[in-house]
């Protein structure tokens, strides 16, 4: 098993990397059914037994494949300088850059994934998306907690995860990025006033 370019072999870190791309390209291309441990195999230049010592079945590499694109493919925290532009700019962001994730995601899941694994839609959303907003939601908002924008100490952890939680959601639904509109009610229709009323309690 080479690089195919260099002649060099792949190990560890490296060629696990590989097969990962390999099988979310697979996934892309021809879908979770179509998808098998041999054409993975041949897309990453490297063979069954290979995949097989890191992965009992094809739906664990799925999975896997998943979770490396959506980990090698982070959005950007964005500063703007106040806590409503940079949750726009955010949302905005996360809406375009995963909606194609969370469409190959979902249809993988509808496709078979969810029999093949015995796994509920739910543990299937948490393995695949989990809380992977997260470290990005927590940058939003410490800025503004700096800026005295807001006290992180008041505000309930269900309403600082309200504004993830609708697009990720709108984009299970709709699986296609969210309009601006929707966007910017969630932000100043709903968590705005969200965030005063906590303050004002």
């Amino acid at each position: 098993m080479t690089t195919g370019v260099s002649g060099r072999r792949r190990h560890g870190e490296q060629l696990e990397a590989a097969i990962l791309a390999a099988g979310w390209d697979e996934l892309v291309e021809v879908g979770y059914a179509r998808l098998t441990m041999g054409s993975v195999a041949a897309r990453a230049s490297t063979s069954e037994p290979v995949l097989y010592r890191r992965w009992a079945n094809k739906n664990q590499l799925v999975l896997a494949a998943l979770d490396h694109y959506r980990d090698t493919h982070p959005v950007p925290a964005t500063d703007t300088g106040t806590l409503r532009s940079d949750l726009l700019a955010q949302l905005t962001a996360v809406s375009e850059a995963l909606a194609g994730f969370f469409a190959i995601a979902a249809g993988a899941a509808f496709s078979g994934l969810l029999a093949d694994t015995g796994m509920s839609p739910a543990q299937i959303r948490e393995q695949v998306m989990g809380d992977q907003l997260h470290p990005r939601r927590r940058t939003v908002y410490e800025r503004a907690h700096a800026r005295g924008e807001i006290d992180l100490e008041r505000i309930p952890s269900s309403v600082l995860a309200m504004p993830f939680d609708l697009v990720r959601h709108d984009m299970l639904m709709d699986l296609k990025p969210l309009d601006p509109e929707r966007i910017r009610s969630i932000v100043d229709d709903l968590f705005l006033p969200l965030v005063r009323a906590h303050h004002a309690a």
